[in-house]
């Protein structure tokens, strides 16, 4: 797969609309992976002070796990599902990323069953791991 970088496209795979989209670029789709790319302007709703914060990084990794599901169902000629975040367990900031930086995030699937997705998701700001977490995500009916 080439990496999709129209931003238009990319929203569409996601049920988050602007000015909530955290997510730019489809950098990699494969089976129980996806790697999502997100430049941070000045006028994201999460930046404070010239930095993204905690709450920006978080939602920026669950629309990672949104478009693995968009893109999958886009495979597919379906159209995507709503998602919820379920749970989230042990998140790890190490460092806030400032404007104009790129996150790269990667989702690791763990388990998938009835609708209910468990990942891995590891955010990296110039190859430098700088958050991690794992999370449970859950189609709406």
């Amino acid at each position: 797969m080439e990496a999709v970088t129209d931003k238009n496209f990319v929203e569409s795979l996601i049920p988050q609309k602007a000015p909530f989209v955290m997510v730019d670029k489809l950098l990699h789709f494969a089976e129980n992976n996806v790697v999502a790319g997100f430049t941070i302007h000045e006028d994201n709703i999460f930046v404070q002070n010239g930095r993204f914060t905690e709450p920006g990084i978080i939602e920026h990794m669950a629309q990672t796990v949104a478009l693995y599901t968009g893109y999958q169902f886009y495979l597919k000629k379906e159209p995507a599902p709503t998602g919820y975040i379920g749970s989230i367990k042990e998140v790890t900031v190490e460092k806030l990323p400032v404007v104009g930086n790129e996150l790269v995030t990667e989702v690791s699937v763990l388990q998938e069953f009835m609708g209910i997705t468990l990942v891995n998701i590891v955010t990296k700001l110039n190859d430098t791991e700088i958050a991690k977490s794992q999370m449970k995500t859950v189609l709406a009916k």
